[in-house]
C-alpha cells in the first residue's frame, strides 16, 4: 500500500503533527480503505513564527508580513516531513502524497439566512455571493509550493475553499476520514475531535445520512486563560481543572452564547471562542482563582459536546459510544467531565486508538486521507454534513519538482543562469 504523509496544526496551535500511514483502495467499493498508522512525530513552531501566527489570529499582521509568514510556514512543514522520512529511512520517491490544510488564520462560516435572501433575490452575480450573499470564506497559510519543492513530494492542501464555493461550511473536515474508517461498522458511529475547537461527526455507510459540525470550544479558551494567568501554554493533563470548582453562574453564561442557537451544519472559530471572548471572562471574573476558571471552561467544553449530541444526534441515530480524538484527549479533566456527562445519556466514551487511529494524530491522518483521495479525483467531501450543494474533489495539488516532464537537467539550468 502507498505511504502517505499527513500534517496538522489546528486551532489550538500546539505544534505541528506529522504522521506516516498507508492507504489503499478497497476493491469492493472504490473508496479508500481505513488508513493504517505507521509512525508520527510532533515538532514545535519556531518561537518567531509562533508569535507571527498568533498576531495573524488577531489581524495584527500587514499583508507583507503575512505573505512571508506563508512561505516560512511552508518551510517548517517541509522540515517536519523530512524529519519523519529520515526517522523511517524513507525517500521522497517512497511517498505517494503529502496532505495538510495549513494553519487557519481566519474563517467565516456561511450566513445561512443571508444566503437564502440572496438566492430569493434571483441575483446572477457570482461576485455578490461573497460581497452581499453571505457565502463562507477563509484564509489558510503554509504555501504548498514551498512544501512540494523542499520535500520533492507531490503536495495537496487548501481543502476548504471548494466546499465554501459550493456553499458548504468547509469545517469540520473529519467526516471523510470517518466515512472511510467506519462505513463498514454495523451501526452509525459518532466521533468527536477535541482540538482548539471541538467537532462531532455522525458517520454512516450512507453518506446522505451523515452529519458533521462544531460543538463549540475544545482547548482554545482553556489554553488562553492558562497562558494569561500562569504563563504556561496549556493545562497539562488537566491538573489545574482537577483542583478547581465549577463556577455555576459563569458556566450558565457561557452556555448562553449565541453560537448555540445555530443549527448544523455549523462551524466555529476564534471569533466565537477565541482570546477576545476569553479576555471578557477573565475581566468579569478577575477575582476567581485560576483553578476555578479553568475547571469551569473545561466543563464548558464537556457540556457543549453533550448539548450537541442531545440537540442534534441522539434523536436521529441509536448510538452507544462516542469515539474521541485530538489533543483534548490528553487532558484528563476534559475526558473525566465528558465521560460523566455522556454517561447521563447511556453513552460510553472511548478513544480512536482502539480502531487503529491514534487519537493524538487522527487530524493529521485525516489530511493524509483527503490528499490520497484528491490525487485520485475521488469525491472527498460529504455534502449532507457540510451543506455543500454537490460532491466535489477538495484540495489543491502541487506536483513534486522531480516529476516535471520535458524539463532540463539541474546542471543545464544552472548554466543557463536559472540559479
Amino acid at each position: 500500500m502507498p505511504y502517505v504523509v499527513g500534517l496538522n496544526s489546528g486551532s489550538s496551535f500546539d505544534g505541528i503533527d506529522a504522521v506516516l500511514c498507508t492507504i489503499d483502495i478497497a476493491p469492493e467499493d472504490g473508496h479508500p480503505s481505513r488508513p493504517k498508522y505507521v509512525d508520527a512525530l510532533t515538532i514545535d513552531w519556531p518561537e518567531d513564527l509562533r508569535g507571527l501566527v498568533l498576531r495573524a489570529f488577531e489581524n495584527e499582521l500587514s499583508i507583507f508580513e503575512l505573505t512571508r509568514l506563508n512561505y516560512a510556514a511552508g518551510a517548517i512543514y517541509a522540515a517536519a516531513v523530512n524529519a519523519l522520512l529520515a526517522k523511517n529511512g524513507l525517500n521522497p520517491e517512497d511517498i505517494d502524497v503529502v496532505g495538510y490544510d495549513g494553519q487557519t488564520v481566519y474563517q467565516e462560516p456561511p450566513d445561512r439566512p443571508k444566503i437564502v435572501a440572496f438566492e430569493q433575490s434571483k441575483s446572477q452575480s457570482l461576485v455578490e455571493r461573497w460581497t452581499k450573499g453571505g457565502w463562507p470564506c477563509g484564509l489558510f497559510i503554509v504555501e504548498s509550493g514551498v512544501v512540494a519543492a523542499l520535500t520533492n513530494i507531490t503536495t495537496v492542501t487548501q481543502f476548504r475553499p471548494t466546499d465554501h464555493a459550493l456553499c458548504g461550511s468547509g469545517a469540520p473536515l473529519m467526516q471523510y476520514l470517518d466515512f472511510v474508517s467506519f462505513r463498514n461498522e454495523p451501526t452509525p458511529t459518532v466521533t468527536l475531535n477535541i482540538g482548539g475547537i471541538a467537532n462531532l461527526q455522525l458517520a454512516d455507510s450512507d453518506r446522505s445520512k451523515m452529519m458533521a459540525f462544531d460543538t463549540g470550544p475544545g482547548n482554545v479558551m482553556i489554553d488562553h486563560v492558562v497562558k494569561v494567568r500562569t504563563g504556561r501554554d496549556y493545562d497539562k493533563d488537566g491538573e489545574l481543572a482537577a483542583k478547581g470548582h465549577i463556577l455555576q453562574p459563569l458556566l450558565e453564561q457561557l452556555l448562553d452564547h449565541e453560537f448555540f442557537t445555530r443549527k448544523p451544519p455549523r462551524s466555529a472559530w476564534r471569533l466565537d471562542f477565541g482570546s477576545s471572548y476569553a479576555d471578557t471572562v477573565l475581566k468579569q471574573y478577575a477575582s476567581a482563582s485560576t483553578e476555578d476558571l479553568v475547571a469551569t471552561l473545561t466543563m464548558f467544553t464537556a457540556r457543549s459536546v453533550e448539548k450537541a449530541l442531545v440537540d442534534f444526534v441522539l434523536s436521529k441515530a441509536q448510538v452507544k459510544t462516542v469515539v474521541a480524538s485530538g489533543g483534548g484527549t490528553r487532558n484528563a479533566s476534559i475526558m473525566k467531565f465528558l465521560g460523566q456527562r455522556l454517561a447521563e445519556h447511556g453513552l460510553t466514551l472511548c478513544t480512536s486508538d482502539i480502531f487503529g487511529l491514534p487519537a493524538a494524530y487522527k487530524e493529521a491522518i485525516k489530511f493524509a486521507t483527503l490528499a490520497f483521495a484528491t490525487k485520485r479525483s475521488l469525491a472527498n467531501n460529504i455534502p449532507a454534513a457540510s451543506g455543500a450543494s454537490s460532491f466535489a474533489v477538495l484540495g489543491k495539488l502541487t506536483v513534486a519538482p522531480r516529476l516535471a516532464k520535458n524539463g532540463i537537467s539541474s546542471s543545464a539550468a544552472t548554466t543557463n543562469g536559472i540559479h
